[in-house]
């Protein structure tokens, strides 16, 4: 897929802030320049392409955000790089924005930044489980494993006091496309996740949108 370095935060208009809205797919990507890449010039690459990404629109799409971030251990050097959220409608969506994000208006700008970005890379097609869907502009993302041998439903349950916390949202990996865990909890839940679910906490600042 030629987007292999990108995602974001949503614009407000194009999400419902209701709970349980279903069928919502977020693309992630994780990345990080190439050393000797300056920052500056590549998160000015990587916001040019998302400004031009949301005047197109594609069919299906909700919008992206892109941040930098600290914390995750499966991106580069110090475990700090960028992550792009792309939301849609469906996996249908995937093909028209796959796309649109190699032509016209934002084939420089995704060329700049592929050509920065260091070999290596993860991604993953997670689907939205519940809470609030905008909620994906969170500051923080906690990452959780589902121990062997517990089910779902008592996944589900033993969270809930967190992912019914107000502005958190969960979301459930749909495609193995990385190492990165299966569940994600935005949103700052106001305490820690017990240490069986091997939490990964990622502070997150957003560079496009900005609020």
């Amino acid at each position: 897929m030629r987007l292999d370095w990108t995602c974001a935060i949503i614009s407000p208009e194009k999400v419902s802030s209701g709970k349980g809205e279903t069928g919502v797919l977020a693309y992630v990507f994780w990345h990080w320049p190439s050393e000797g890449v300056e920052a500056r010039h590549y998160e000015r690459d990587l916001i040019s392409f998302h400004e031009t990404l949301a005047e197109a629109e594609p069919e299906g799409f909700r919008g992206s955000s892109t941040y930098r971030i600290e914390g995750a251990p499966w991106v580069g050097p110090g475990s700090r790089g960028y992550e792009d959220w792309y939301l849609l409608d469906g996996s249908s969506a995937l093909d028209p924005l796959n796309e649109v994000a190699v032509s016209g208006k934002r084939k420089s700008p995704h060329d700049r930044v592929a050509g920065a970005s260091a070999v290596g890379g993860a991604g993953g097609l997670y689907g939205f489980g519940s809470g609030e869907p905008a909620a994906v502009g969170s500051g923080l993302a906690t990452w959780l494993t589902k121990q062997r041998g517990t089910s779902y439903g008592e996944f589900y349950a033993r969270i809930e006091p967190w992912t019914n916390a107000p502005q958190t949202s969960l979301w459930r990996r749909q495609l193995v496309l990385g190492p990165t865990p299966e569940f994600c909890v935005l949103g700052r839940a106001g305490s820690e996740f017990p240490a069986d679910l091997s939490p990964v906490a990622v502070e997150r600042t957003p560079l496009w949108p900005v609020a």
